[in-house]
């Protein structure tokens, strides 16, 4: 267990629990409320030099931060109502770079229908940023809880975002261009058809193993991964620093996609319905029985059973790096299956 999922236990079994929410612990993106017969669903969610987020654009910070704060409540189904938020900008910020950020926050929540309640905003050395959500539900809620052996594992975009944001942040000296505008995709549309046909969802806000390590965990079952869509240009980033591709599908800096499961005998149906409304979705494995956890690469298996790096038991991102290119290297090396 990561040091993170130990100290979120420890705080939880302190706190009051209400007899009117409805998930348990780590069962869902966000949490479910019934509110006098309605139910609600909340998430919040801290951004700072943590998410490795680059700030040179406010207006696509507050872009990144909005869709990721409100992805919580699509993967549980919702659809987003109140938005909040607490700023702290350091000192330097000038008026028009707070005004940038506000209008990026600005369009996602008018993207998605969803009302500005109010919020905070101080100053400190370092920023921060703190987005909160409520969403309505009507209809059950979707929990990372329910996928099944031989379920189709899909996702809603390609992979990498987040690691390429990381990337173009941690080896700023070593890259020729910083003119990468890595705009995070808000996938409401895609939600909607979701919720009619998944088993289990979550979003890949800490990068798509860690999603599918969290859903397998929970259902007590593994997977077979096999053509992951990585985006072309992290592909190109990946092999300008002479790095596996795969470091941007194990990395945890995430691009807040949904990841989810369907039954087998729906998903033909399912991706024509998505062909109809213009959707896209990739297939990129099934889920199999625990224990199970592979990745077909480059006509390589690698057995990700054994892999056991959290990115945020390491102080230095950098040395979390090395130790997932060392497991990636060796497990290249290795006879195929």
């Amino acid at each position: 267990m990561s040091k993170e999922k130990e100290m979120i236990e420890m705080i939880q079994k302190h706190m009051p629990k209400s007899s009117m929410q409805l998930n348990k612990l780590f069962q869902s993106d966000a949490e479910i409320i019934d509110f006098h017969g309605k139910k609600l669903v909340y998430s919040i969610d801290e951004f700072s030099e943590e998410d490795m987020f680059r700030y040179e654009d406010p207006y696509i910070l507050g872009w990144n931060m909005a869709v990721g704060t409100i992805s919580d409540i699509y993967a549980c189904g919702g659809t987003p109502e109140y938005y909040a938020h607490s700023i702290t900008v350091n000192h330097s910020c000038s008026f028009e770079y707070v005004e940038q950020l506000a209008m990026g926050i600005s369009d996602v929540l008018k993207k998605t229908g969803t009302f500005f309640i109010g919020g905070d905003i101080s100053y400190a050395d370092v920023w921060r940023y703190t987005g909160s959500i409520i969403g309505i539900l009507n209809d059950k809620p979707i929990l990372r809880k329910g996928s099944k052996i031989n379920d189709d594992i899909f996702i809603s975009g390609e992979i990498g975002s987040g690691n390429i944001e990381a990337a173009l942040k941690l080896y700023s000296d070593y890259l020729l261009s910083q003119n990468n505008k890595n705009v995070f995709i808000l996938r409401n549309k895609e939600a909607d058809l979701i919720r009619q046909y998944c088993n289990c969802c979550i979003d890949t806000s800490d990068g798509v193993y860690r999603a599918l390590t969290t859903i397998s965990d929970i259902n007590k079952t593994g997977y077979e991964l096999r053509g992951l869509p990585y985006r072309s240009d992290g592909i190109l980033l990946a092999d300008s620093l002479n790095l596996p591709k795969e470091m941007l599908f194990v990395g945890e800096c995430g691009e807040y996609e949904l990841l989810f499961t369907i039954d087998k005998e729906k998903s033909e149906v399912f991706l024509e319905n998505a062909a109809e409304k213009n959707l896209k979705f990739y297939k990129i494995g099934e889920v199999r029985e625990k224990g199970i956890k592979q990745l077909h690469t480059d006509n390589q298996v690698i057995d990700l059973g054994a892999y056991h790096l959290n990115a945020r038991d390491y102080q230095d991102k950098k040395a979390y790096l090395k130790d997932i290119l060392e497991f990636l290297i060796i497990e290249k090396q290795e006879p195929s299956l």
